[in-house]
């Protein structure tokens, strides 16, 4: 999959099959409008394009704290894996949210895409107050030479059900219902950064996780059996989001993983995690030696989970 991240860099597409939204999750409804997207550019010899936004609209228009599922680099992965063939990110300011609805589909989606075909939700709006509709799109279909597909309202509806369950799965710690509704696990990307060494001495080293993206949406405390990508490679492990009461007085929240079978220093390099279920919640032990036994079981229902 090509990745475009302005638009100035954008080649001329070949009878471009293109849909416009956020796609937080990839979900299964996501999937299923990528499957239609990539079957439709195949049947028009063209090429498929998924143009989504960063940073979200919402961020930027409402400034809401929303959080969301994937960060742009966990969502163009996904996006390759089902399928996508060109993926434009385009840079969402407030300049860009200002165009009219002529100049969204003239300036906008004609300059840059020459589209012959526009996978659309039947809600969608676009332009200054959110005033283009999609009968405008269609309006000015013939002048443009291109033709408007609309996804209905009820598919609309299932993929906005979908993401709004993932959210609300996850904030509970259902991270094996949202692999449901995902169609794949739950994902987890940061950086390596240097803890207190605290589980290296009971046994348990783990490699504490800085997330860099302030908008990425984090299960609530506790211990999860999880899948670990390092370089390519997978392992599997158990993590712990939380305050570490029984060693740290100082509450601050970590996510930190133990990684079975693996004994190498990572500092600084990416790691990528997969939730795979919820095992515990959070607990505060009185010596070190009760942590230590309590963990030993975790790993033994992690590795049942995985």
């Amino acid at each position: 999959m090509n990745i475009y991240r302005d638009l100035v860099s954008l080649p001329s597409f070949r009878n471009a099959v293109l849909t416009i939204g956020s796609f937080d999750g990839v979900h299964i409804g996501h999937q299923q409008l990528i499957k239609h997207l990539c079957q439709r550019a195949k049947e028009e010899n063209g090429q498929s394009i998924l143009i989504t936004f960063y940073p979200h609209p919402r961020l930027v228009v409402s400034q809401s704290k929303v959080k969301l599922l994937n960060t742009l680099e966990e969502k163009a992965q996904l996006l390759a894996q089902y399928g996508v063939e060109e993926l434009v990110v385009v840079p969402f300011t407030k300049a860009f949210a200002e165009q009219s609805a002529d100049e969204y589909i003239e300036q906008f989606l004609v300059r840059y895409f020459q589209p012959k075909c526009i996978i659309i939700g039947y809600d969608h709006k676009y332009g200054k107050g959110r005033t283009g509709d999609i009968n405008y799109l269609k309006k000015l279909a013939d002048k443009h030479q291109y033709r408007v597909e609309e996804i209905s309202k009820q598919e609309v509806s299932d993929i906005a059900v979908s993401s709004t369950k993932v959210r609300r799965a996850i904030q509970a710690g259902q991270v094996a219902k949202a692999a449901q509704l995902l169609g794949h696990p739950f994902v987890l990307s940061g950086t390596v950064v240097r803890g207190q060494q605290i589980g290296s001495k009971i046994g348990f080293p783990t490699a504490n996780i800085h997330v860099t993206d302030p908008n990425k949406i984090i299960p609530p405390e506790g211990i999860y059996a999880v899948q670990v990508i390092h370089q390519a490679n997978r392992y599997k492990g158990m993590l712990y989001i939380g305050s570490r009461p029984t060693v740290d007085q100082n509450l601050e929240k970590t996510i930190e993983v133990n990684i079975f079978n693996f004994d190498r220093a990572i500092y600084e390099q990416d790691l990528q995690v997969e939730f795979i279920q919820y095992l515990r919640g959070d607990i505060k032990f009185d010596t070190l030696d009760e942590l230590k036994a309590q963990l030993y079981q975790d790993k033994q229902a992690a590795l049942a989970a995985l």
